[in-house]
């Protein structure tokens, strides 16, 4: 699929790699909420009274700054999977640091929201939180759209998004999570579903 210039990060990327330091802080601003979605998808529940997501983003884009000249990719899919990687081992460290639970961190997701189900009775539970992320964005430079959508929304609404649609959670366990009952964690995650479309489609400023 072609890139569209207007939303590529390659032609920053290109210049912060040629050394333009203004280009390259332009860049890593615009990944920081990737990186920190990313980052708290990962944390376990455990790991949440060690682990502020805030420094794992800030270690992750630190090495990622230092070491872009060992970047090689030439897509922005190749530069996000990177910047993964470099965020994926720091999570391991964390969790080899404090080797209290022996979960693996939780598998990679694209940031794309998965629909609700036609269905809007509270009372019912998918058995899959909605489509698989490649029947609803194609390419991954609408990740940095989202993550930055995500950002903004209430925490509440940003909780169960990160619980729901990255994590995988059921809803039971949401439930449990947020202290609500299971009918009112569906209806506060297709209302964050809803407010996150509403920011995915209003025009840039």
């Amino acid at each position: 699929m072609p890139h569209d210039d207007r939303s590529s990060l390659i032609p920053l990327l290109d210049r912060a790699r040629s050394g333009e330091a203004s280009a390259r802080d332009e860049l890593f601003a615009k990944c920081r909420n990737y990186v920190a979605v990313i980052a708290q998808s990962r944390l376990e529940s455990w790991m949440h009274a060690k682990v502020d997501a805030s420094d794992l983003v800030q270690q992750t884009l630190l090495e990622a700054f230092r070491g872009i000249e060992d970047f090689r990719g030439q897509t922005d899919a190749e530069w996000l999977a990177w910047l993964r990687q470099i965020l994926s081992h720091n999570t391991n460290d964390f969790i080899r640091r404090y080797r209290t639970d022996k979960r693996a961190v939780g598998r990679e997701r694209s940031l794309a929201p998965a629909e609700p189900d036609d269905s809007r009775a509270p009372g019912r539970d998918p058995a899959d939180p909605g489509k698989t992320p490649s029947q609803i964005v194609a390419d991954h430079e609408r990740d940095i759209q989202i993550a930055d959508a995500i950002a903004r929304l209430a925490e509440d609404h940003r909780q169960v998004i990160l619980l729901r649609n990255l994590q995988r959670l059921p809803f039971d366990e949401i439930a449990r999570r947020m202290d609500r009952s299971r009918p009112a964690v569906q209806m506060l995650w297709m209302r964050a579903l809803r407010k996150l479309e509403e920011l995915l489609h209003q025009p840039d400023s």
